[in-house]
């Protein structure tokens, strides 16, 4: 059964209250989808609805997504990308510093993709779409757990797309570049400078670029797409 043609589905952006997050809530909105954000702590952003859910904990995930379910029916599309970093370099990264990494990015986005998989089943169609890297592919010095973590999904993705894609689900990963948030704007301008002349396109994404292209693998229009890495870096990771 194909993804429903009105797009007016229900869809779930973990991490969605800031950043990639927001603008990915932002772009599936437009697009006609009504959106549920989670967020850890704080105060989530206006016009969504919301959700407390902690991807760190099996507990809270599967007490979200009961929430969600009851409140307000089954999520189709499912954006997996809550996600944290504890950059260092390896000879000083502690166990913690590298397990927490997993447990959020790795594991996290399979307790989520896992328990969405109970709804989707249900409704014979869906969108598992999970937020890599470009490091995920080809790594990035101080970045050892999260590279790790990024391109754990990968594998993972490309395990649920061959499980479920008879069940009309897809599984797909899309590895952003450097882009523009709160996080690199910080940046000194000759790093910023240096960075963006090491992408062909010698310039940082948008958060909306990256809202765009999850919206969509997430309509209508991408059914036939499951198993694949979309990378939206502005060519820095090609080949990868």
């Amino acid at each position: 059964m194909a993804m429903s043609d009105d797009q007016h589905s229900l869809a779930l952006v973990t991490g969605g209250n800031r950043g990639i997050g927001l603008a990915i809530a932002r772009a599936l909105q437009k697009n006609g989808h009504d959106v549920v954000i989670t967020y850890r702590s704080g105060t989530p952003p206006s016009g969504f609805k919301s959700i407390i859910m902690d991807v760190t904990s099996t507990e809270s995930v599967d007490a979200g997504f009961d929430d969600i379910e009851s409140k307000w029916g089954i999520p189709e599309i499912i954006v997996a990308n809550a996600g944290i970093t504890k950059d260092g370099l390896v000879m000083r990264m502690s166990d913690e510093d590298f397990e927490s990494v997993i447990d959020a990015n790795l594991t996290g986005s399979f307790r989520v993709a896992r328990r969405a998989t109970k709804g989707l089943l249900k409704l014979k169609r869906g969108r598992l779409i999970f937020i890599g890297s470009v490091v995920g592919g080809v790594g990035a010095p101080g970045q050892v757990n999260y590279s790790s973590s990024k391109a754990g999904l990968l594998g993972m993705a490309r395990s649920f797309a061959r499980e479920l894609g008879s069940r009309g689900i897809t599984s797909n990963v899309i590895a952003p570049g450097f882009v523009e948030t709160d996080m690199t704007s910080a940046l000194d301008e000759k790093r910023r400078a240096d960075i963006a002349s090491s992408v062909p396109l010698g310039r940082f994404s948008t958060a909306e670029e990256i809202g765009d292209v999850v919206s969509f693998i997430a309509s209508p229009q991408a059914g036939y797409i499951t198993g694949a890495l979309i990378p939206v870096d502005g060519g820095l990771g090609m080949g990868h």
